[in-house]
């Protein structure tokens, strides 16, 4: 199967990352932008640029028919979503095939399968892969009661449509069922068009580990490592590290195995990665999800393991098998990565859209910058406000940590607010240093900081 030209449907430091690496594998590269992005970083990167239209998501980078029209109407083969947009879209991949588009992913069927998280946790169930206590579909608030009982409390309500963090209530109180039900179902329609929401037992002190996957249309499918993607707010990833710290070589190996089996199961192809809770309290692990495209955490794994994985990507789209069997993928050292976003901490992380009149990133050995930020680039407010993402690698997490913390030091951004402040103080906090975290350290984390500058100005 040929992929000679391709459209990147996305846009920011992803398409800034897909075109690197069709350079390198001799691709010729179409993008397509909104108005908004006619002159970014990736549209002047890229062989072509092709407007798809106005700055709104759903009138461009959301819109199937003109991106499926638009890689038709630049004779490009493949089309490669990235992440986010319609990255997950079975709809896209669908469309591609009919015209005879290469989708730089998964089969429909599979995008569909995972995409579904009670379908998905039917299927984890039966390849014996353990889930959380919960349930299939709950329909009204009284259903959800009677299984917030039987499961106990906490438990979390999540909609099957989706993910983001969008329609995900944590109910710790009985008194509390009604309202957070009300509320969740309301955001799952809203996000998903799709009030269908479900049960799980919450798990306090939990971490976020996920196994990064590669697998081929011949049923090949291999591990590049786990990451632990604990610091979130929000449900929204701003730290990750691989491998996860803090957890013995065989529990490890058996999370690692368990992702393997999954997709394996359902013969899944390209890159992928499946989500896992992990109870520091019991040692125990549960199946999460499985997201079905990159992520943006991906060069971590890069890091550690020395594979690329986009390149892999289309690769394994053009029908290749995999190259390397499981025991060829080495792994070594730490890496981390931070995202760096327009957002002002100080004030409840608002968004700081704007020109940027600085950008200093720092330099030198073990310090790789995913972005499509420059000086005088003008961060819009339409879309993400993720400005790069900051990957540093070191002989073991110490050193990463470290050097991390000198990294961000020397980052200077002007014009426009950053997380950096916060991520600085994440950084130097001891409980990170000692790799103590888990999904509610981000919030603990931005309290303390809001104190120490708050006592700093009495």
């Amino acid at each position: 199967m040929t992929v000679s030209r391709v459209l990147i449907a996305n846009r920011g430091e992803i398409a800034v990352r897909i075109i690197r690496a069709c350079q390198a594998l001799g691709i010729e590269t179409v993008l397509a932008v909104s108005e908004a992005d006619r002159d970014s970083l990736p549209a002047r990167l890229a062989g072509r640029t092709i407007c798809i239209g106005p700055p709104s998501s759903t009138a461009s980078y959301l819109n199937v028919k003109t991106i499926v029209a638009a890689a038709s109407g630049t004779g490009s083969d493949a089309v490669h979503p990235g992440y986010g947009f319609l990255a997950e879209s079975s709809e896209l991949a669908e469309a591609c095939a009919a015209q005879g588009i290469v989708f730089v992913g998964p089969q429909a069927e599979q995008i569909r399968q995972m995409g579904n998280k009670l379908q998905a946790r039917a299927l984890a169930r039966q390849c014996g892969v353990p889930i959380l206590p919960g349930s299939e579909k709950v329909h009204t608030y009284d259903e959800a009661a009677t299984v917030a009982e039987q499961i106990g409390f906490p438990v979390m309500l999540k909609a099957a449509a989706g993910g983001g963090g969008r329609g995900m209530k944590i109910v710790t109180e009985y008194k509390d069922m009604r309202q957070m039900f009300t509320s969740a179902s309301a955001e799952a329609r809203a996000a998903f068009g799709d009030d269908t929401l479900y049960l799980e037992r919450f798990i306090p002190n939990a971490r976020h580990v996920e196994v990064q996957l590669l697998g081929d249309r011949l049923g090949n499918v291999i591990h590049l490592g786990e990451r632990d993607c604990s610091l979130q707010r929000r449900h929204q990833k701003l730290v990750e590290e691989a491998p996860a710290p803090a957890m013995t070589e065989p529990r490890r190996e058996e999370i690692r195995q368990a992702a393997v089996t999954l997709a394996r199961n359902i013969g899944y192809e390209n890159a992928g990665t499946v989500e896992f809770i992990f109870d520091q309290d019991t040692g125990r692990f549960y199946f999460l999800e499985m997201n079905t495209r990159i992520q943006v955490e991906h060069p971590v794994s890069e890091a550690i393991s020395g594979i690329d994985l986009v390149q892999e990507q289309f690769r394994i789209a053009r029908g290749e098998a995999l190259r390397f069997s499981q025991s060829d993928v080495i792994f070594r050292g730490h890496a981390i990565e931070c995202r760096i976003t327009a957002e002002v901490p100080d004030q409840g992380f608002r968004p700081s859209p704007g020109r940027i009149s600085e950008w200093s990133p720092p330099e030198g050995p073990n310090i790789r910058l995913d972005t499509h930020c420059y000086a005088g680039y003008t961060v819009p407010i339409y879309y993400d406000s993720m400005l790069a993402k900051l990957i540093i690698y070191g002989r073991d997490r110490v050193e990463a940590v470290e050097r991390m913390r000198r990294a961000l030091e020397q980052f200077s951004v002007s014009g426009v607010g950053t997380n950096l402040p916060f991520l600085r103080f994440v950084m130097g906090h001891p409980d990170f240093a000692a790799g103590k975290v888990n999904t509610h350290l981000v919030e603990e984390l931005i309290t303390q900081m809001g104190s120490a500058r708050a006592g700093a100005k009495s």
